[in-house]
């Protein structure tokens, strides 16, 4: 029996407002032992915990500000999010944040704020840091700016997971410089023109997991459809073959990867 986790799963969004009670039981019928949940905004995250708060036993939440969300006055985001995780890992605090994310770097339909984007990546890292918690980073059409940060904190034991890699060889190889991370494989390596097939067996089998980034992303026969944690089969089953695994053998060591990862 599969016993998956989906690492990033956004099932507290709009898309799932109808019939997030079928989604969840699908997700149980088809392995999933554990969602994770990063945050996307102050805004949401009352969403998000009230999925966790629902499905206890299945849902776990994450607390961070995406590179797309960075309103005008993003320094007033960050303080909020960072005084609700402050109250969290107090003494005596709930602890229930199990990561920061997601955050990073996007530059695919707007580059004019970079400058503003780092800032908010950099406060992002210390809290990981500060608390001792993975990091869940976004980078799209921003490789060589993300790696530039993540050199400053090379030593200064940084881990989390590479969201939605599907990267090149080069950017594989530079990637696994940082030890602490894992990366994060998604629907893209189902498709058809997808060249994560070839890059993929560079990257040790320890070092991925699973994840569905849904509604996003949805893998093929799924494709073009919202996408929902109980699609992760289809994912998995790419892996497994990719690597010369059965399904299981995978679904075993992406979980326990994710499991040493976030500590749960």
């Amino acid at each position: 029996m599969r016993r998956l986790i989906d690492t990033h799963c956004h099932v507290y969004d709009d898309a799932f407002r109808e019939d997030l009670p079928d989604v969840i039981e699908r997700a149980r019928q088809a392995g999933l032992d554990l969602l994770l949940l990063p945050n996307i905004n102050p805004d949401t995250l009352d969403d998000l915990l009230r999925v966790c708060d629902t499905w206890p036993d299945l849902c776990r939440p994450m607390i961070g500000l995406h590179p797309e969300d960075l309103s005008d006055d993003f320094h007033s985001q960050l303080s909020a999010l960072k005084a609700i995780l402050d109250d969290d890992r107090k003494e005596g605090g709930a602890r229930r944040y199990i990561g920061i994310g997601e955050t990073g770097l996007d530059l695919y339909w707007d580059k004019s704020r970079l400058d503003d984007q780092i800032v908010s990546f950099r406060e992002q890292i210390e809290w990981a840091l500060q608390y001792d918690l993975p990091i869940v980073i976004h980078s799209r059409d921003s490789f060589d700016q993300l790696y530039q940060v993540l050199s400053d904190y090379r030593d200064r034991g940084l881990r989390g997971i590479f969201h939605c890699f599907s990267g090149t060889e080069r950017e594989a190889q530079a990637l696994m410089e940082f030890g602490g991370f894992m990366f994060g494989i998604g629907g893209v390596l189902t498709y058809k023109k997808s060249t994560l097939p070839a890059v993929l067996p560079l990257i040790p089998v320890d070092r991925v997991v699973l994840e569905t980034d849904c509604p996003y992303l949805s893998p093929v026969p799924f494709r073009g459809k919202r996408n929902e944690p109980s699609y992760i089969v289809n994912t998995q089953e790419v892996m497994a073959r990719t690597y010369g695994l059965d399904a299981d053998e995978l679904a075993q060591v992406t979980s326990a990867n994710a499991r040493r990862l976030f500590r749960l």
